[in-house]
């Protein structure tokens, strides 16, 4: 089983940067691809990013050139950098993981972006 655990969320003004990290224990062999999802209040849950284990990555529309994903598979963690963030971006951001086709999420970090 593998567990997963956000970190990096905040508040940050309009235009502002925050770093998301997820950190991955238990059972990390095998992990394919991450991802980060978000949902927003009163929304649903939305695919934001993800990366292989090999570093192809896929980018909502949304996103594109202001967030960033990286992995540093030594560590088992995968970090998303985000920048220029807009008041839509406000939402609880959630870490995803497939191993062997087993999915698994961490708790989510909230991130808020003030106009």
């Amino acid at each position: 089983q593998v567990q997963l655990v956000e970190s990096g969320g905040g508040l940050v003004q309009a235009g502002g940067s925050l770093r998301l990290s997820c950190a991955a224990s238990g059972s990390t062999f095998g992990i394919g691809v991450i991802g980060w999802y978000r949902q927003a209040p009163r929304a649903q849950r939305e695919l934001v990013v993800t990366i292989s284990r090999g570093g192809d990555t896929y980018y909502v529309d949304s996103v594109k050139g202001r967030f960033t994903i990286s992995r540093d598979n030594a560590k088992n963690a995968v970090y998303l950098q985000m920048n220029s963030l807009k008041p839509e971006d406000t939402a609880v951001y959630s870490c995803n993981a497939f191993r062997y086709g087993i999915p698994s999420w961490g708790q989510g970090t909230q991130v808020t972006v003030s106009s």
